[in-house]
Order: structure tokens, then C-alpha cells, then sequence
């Protein structure tokens, strides 16, 4: 029996709690929400289609309902609208999230928290210096939709399964995010070697991999949806729920999430994505994969980037 607790049910909360009963990823899922009929409209509109689901219980609850919650996900704050950065949120949104962290750290101090909200780098930090809650039950979803994104790009361009691909996105989730392409591979191939060791020629020959031209597709792709549609959070709200099963799973798994760095790759006191190990306890440490003195330099700008917001806020 696990619960998790969903606070902020816009687009992303609510999507994230459909797809959780959906998965069947947890038995008890609580909504809360500052617009209480919100909460309530969409944990009835949910609850009514688990008969088909695995077996969930889910309601609209206050921060009190989230006693004994093993994971909390924060998606509240204000959306990002089209043209604005995700930075452009950070004071109004660093506010909504200082009141949030004694409000429901007081009913679930053990739980492990996965922060959703946008600038999630700069929340993730916040969440750091006003709580009293261990570093490792902070994890900021970082820029895994990001690594997801990079990986749906590479198998199409490829006609490749992206289970074999192998590639990540490190840094700020935002325009500072790079892709440290000296350890991407497929099949533990390099990536720009791939092509020469396949014999399938129905699909090829591939054109060079174009690396600026995928990373800019990665880094614009949430403006343009938002753009188009408005929101973004189906993509967002399956990634949060794959950090869950890997907390909730027990066993320990590699993903690109936000965490504090304390030195590593010559980086200290702000948070941003490198490879994290995440299972039950939360982050339970880094895996310092080799990179390239400019990917460094690169990892570093990011580092600064993020650094540089966070001296003009009041945290």
C-alpha cells in the first residue's frame, strides 16, 4: 500500500493523477488544491473511471489528508505563458512555494518530495534552504523530460526503439541544458558511429546526426507546444510518474534529476541535473560520468545561469 500526495491539480497535478490511477503506480492518491472545487472536480471526474483501472482510491483532500504520504509531487504555482521563460516565473513562484513547505512538510516530514513546478532548478533549491527535510528526499523532476525528448528525437531520426538509446540532458531544465554527446550511444554504440555499424538498409542511409539542431528542437519544444495548445503536461505528468515507480520500485535507477551539487564536476550550492541513483530513500547519490572539458565548461555556464537568478530572489 503506497500514497502519494499531489499538490496544485491544474493541467500537470491532474494529468499526473489520471495517469497514476490509469498505471495503477500507487492505492491512494490525494489532491490538493487552493481552489478546493477544482481538487474536488477532478478527483471525482478521475475516481469515476477507476473500475477499469487497477485498484486506487482518490480524493480531493487539505494538507492534513497527506499524513503518511510516501511521496509528495508539487506542481503548484503559476504557468508559464507563451513567450515567457520558465525563469520569468521564479519570484512569484518561489512565494507560492515558501508557503507551501511548513504547510505540508508539518503532516508528511518522510515522505519524498518530487518538484514539478516551473523554474523546477530554482523551486528544487528553494525547497533545500527552507525545509528541514533531508537532502535526499528532494528531487526536482530536472530535466528527465528533457533526457525524454532527446531520446524520442534520436529513435525517430534512427527508426530505433528508444529503450536502446542511451543519451541525457544535463544542466538547468531551460535554455542553459546541453547534451554531453561523448557518452550518448545506441546499443553501446557511440552515437555518431552508429550508422556505420548497421547493415539495415531499408531505413538508410542517415544523414550526419545534427547535434545543435537536436538540441535546439529539445529546448524550444515546450515553448512551441505551449504555443499550440496552450499547456504542457502529458509528457511531463509520464515523467513524473516514472520518477514515482522508481521511488516507489526499490530498486535503484539512474535518471536525470534535479538535486544539490556539493562539488562535483567543480559545481557548489545550487541545484541542476546530472545523473542521480533514485529509489526508495530518494537520491542516494551521483554517478560522475566522464565529461569533456567542454561539456564542464558547458555544465558549468548552466551552474551560473541558475546562480544568477538565484542572487536577485528573495529565498
Amino acid at each position: 500500500m503506497n500514497k502519494i500526495t499531489i499538490i496544485g491539480t491544474g493541467s500537470v497535478g491532474s494529468t499526473i493523477a489520471y495517469t497514476m490511477a490509469v498505471c495503477g503506480i500507487t492505492s491512494e492518491i490525494v489532491m490538493i488544491d487552493v481552489n478546493e472545487a477544482k481538487s474536488l472536480g477532478e478527483a471525482l471526474d478521475i475516481r469515476q473511471g477507476t473500475p477499469f483501472c487497477p485498484p486506487v482510491s482518490i480524493y480531493a483532500g487539505s494538507y492534513r489528508d497527506a499524513k503518511d504520504s510516501d511521496i509528495v509531487v508539487v506542481t503548484s504555482g503559476i504557468a508559464r505563458k507563451p513567450g515567457q521563460s520558465r525563469l520569468d516565473l521564479a519570484q512569484t513562484n518561489v512565494n507560492i512555494t515558501k508557503s507551501i513547505i511548513p504547510e505540508i512538510t508539518k503532516y508528511a516530514p518522510n515522505a519524498i518530495y518530487i518538484i514539478v513546478s516551473n523554474p523546477v532548478d530554482i523551486l528544487t533549491y528553494v525547497f533545500h534552504k527552507c525545509s528541514d527535510l533531508k537532502e535526499n528526499q528532494i528531487v526536482g523532476s530536472g530535466t528527465i523530460l528533457d533526457t525524454a525528448r532527446l531520446r524520442s528525437r534520436i529513435s525517430e531520426y534512427y527508426s530505433i526503439n528508444q529503450q536502446n538509446v542511451h543519451a541525457y540532458v544535463f544542466g538547468e531544465h531551460g535554455d542553459s541544458s546541453f547534451v554531453p554527446w561523448s557518452v550518448a550511444n545506441i546499443s553501446n554504440i557511440a552515437i555518431d558511429d552508429y550508422q556505420s555499424f548497421i547493415t539495415d538498409t531499408t531505413n538508410g542511409p542517415f544523414p550526419p546526426l545534427d547535434h545543435a539542431q537536436i538540441e535546439s528542437y529539445i529546448r524550444k519544444s515546450g515553448g512551441r507546444i505551449i504555443e499550440r495548445k496552450g499547456a504542457t503536461f502529458y509528457a511531463i505528468a509520464v515523467s513524473a510518474c516514472h520518477i514515482c515507480k522508481c521511488i516507489l520500485g526499490g530498486i535503484d535507477t539512474t535518471l536525470t534529476v534535479s538535486g544539490m551539487m556539493h562539488g562535483e564536476y567543480g559545481i557548489e550550492d545550487v541545484c541542476l541535473s546530472t545523473l542521480n541513483i533514485v529509489g526508495h530513500n530518494g537520491i542516494s547519490g551521483k554517478v560522475l560520468i566522464p565529461l569533456t572539458d567542454e561539456e564542464k565548461a558547458q555544465l558549468a555556464h548552466s551552474a551560473d545561469c541558475l546562480q544568477q537568478v538565484i542572487r536577485q530572489l528573495d529565498i
